[in-house]
């Protein structure tokens, strides 16, 4: 049995901890609030914030974990080589967590040190070399904190006007003490997509069907499996992903985001560390093993003999529509099951979060079918199944 730390609790933190316990694994669960969702599920819990070095380093040396797993971007990612040196597994790696928790460092690992094709972009500290920056890129360009998660502080500009707004919001969204921002070009893609990279302590890198995606504000909607795609783009995207992972060293899951051209150009766009948020589509049995068991596996060193397309899958977020940080308010929200559970081949997952905020990811409801089936209305049936189970007005308690 191993002991493992998990940094951030949150819905992938919690089926992740649901694999290793299954597995039987011990963890202890942290972040800054209380009752977050993987804390329901492990064996202990800590809060505590993890921008705070100190507090780090008293609950490591605490619990003496014998692996550590980052699952959010604000953690004092600097101190991980230090307990790498120690002898404690970081996942996927220190190098990896601390490059991909702050978008230069991933940028320019990419684009600079390695050539992969990404959007033109800038980085800015005043809003002087903002300005700068959008009249090297023009218009429209999209604007991102360094350092954030879900979309917060993440907009589109489209003229001078929007300038000085979009550069407060990325600002006031940033995550930690970085307060920087990246001003990116505006690739106008057919569409975006993730692949799932697993790379292995004893195996060779591996990759899951790719994954279809939209996004609103830079935050995952809905995803499905298989996304289409030709086998050119395919193998440019898995070679790409090789390419960053390999680098970034370490064994683990991986999100890897790309851009889809109209011309058929595949564009790095991001990466992930870790599961991601769009691969939830995968608790629907669209592949042999979730995501969450992917990584489990990498992470532990155990084998992965293969990953393979079972179903056509759909997922789609369930959002709150209101806010409800108390438990009367709480009580409030009244999730549907039972009407959006009459539907073949549909699961719902509802993630525990202690205080709902409107449009906060609250669940999420999976619909698969058969390999061959038609996606886009599994997408279609998602959509319209996740609006059952938490709606803004049929669905509210009176």
């Amino acid at each position: 049995m191993k002991k493992i730390l998990l940094l951030g609790s949150g819905e992938l933190g919690k089926e992740f901890v649901i694999a290793a316990m299954r597995a039987g694994q011990y963890v202890i669960a942290c972040d800054r609030y209380d009752n977050a969702p993987a804390m329901q599920v492990a064996d202990e819990r800590e809060v505590f914030s993890m921008l705070d070095g100190d507090a780090l380093e008293a609950v490591v040396k605490k619990h003496q974990p014998d692996i550590i797993v980052p699952e959010i971007e604000a953690i004092r990612t600097e101190r991980l080589f230090k307990f790498e040196e120690q002898g404690i597994q970081v996942v996927p790696s220190a190098r990896a967590v601390n490059f991909t928790m702050n978008r230069r460092a991933i940028r320019d690992l990419a684009s600079r040190d390695l050539g992969l094709r990404t959007a033109k972009y800038f980085y800015a500290k005043t809003f002087d070399e903002f300005r700068h920056a959008a009249d090297e890129i023009g218009f429209p360009c999209v604007v991102k904190p360094l350092m954030s998660s879900s979309g917060h502080g993440q907009s589109y500009v489209h003229n001078d006007d929007e300038l000085e707004q979009a550069f407060c919001e990325a600002m006031e969204g940033s995550r930690g003490d970085v307060k920087e921002v990246i001003i990116e070009e505006f690739i106008d893609f057919e569409s975006e997509f993730t692949l799932l990279t697993v790379t292995q302590k004893n195996g060779p890198t591996l990759f899951c069907p790719p994954i279809g995606h939209v996004q609103k504000g830079g935050d995952y909607r809905e995803s499905w499996q298989p996304y289409k795609i030709s086998d050119e783009a395919l193998r440019q995207a898995q070679h790409m992903a090789d390419e960053v992972t390999k680098a970034l060293t370490g064994a683990g899951i991986w999100g890897v985001e790309f851009f889809l051209t109209r011309q058929g150009e595949v564009i790095f766009s991001e990466l992930s560390p870790r599961p991601h948020d769009t691969g939830m589509v995968t608790l629907g049995h669209t592949t042999n093993l979730s995501e969450f068991e992917l990584h489990f596996r990498a992470v532990m060193g155990l084998p992965i003999p293969a990953i393979h397309l079972e179903h056509a899958g759909a997922s789609a977020v369930i959002l709150s529509p209101k806010e409800a940080s108390t438990p009367v308010d709480r009580s409030l929200l009244d999730y549907n099951l039972e009407e959006a559970l009459k539907e073949d081949r549909t699961r719902i997952r509802i993630f525990g979060k202690p205080e709902a905020h409107k449009g906060r990811r609250m669940g999420v409801v999976l619909c698969y079918g058969e390999v061959d089936d038609d996606v886009d209305a599994l997408r279609d049936k998602a959509k319209r199944l996740a609006k059952t189970v938490l709606g803004t007005e049929p669905y509210m308690k009176k």
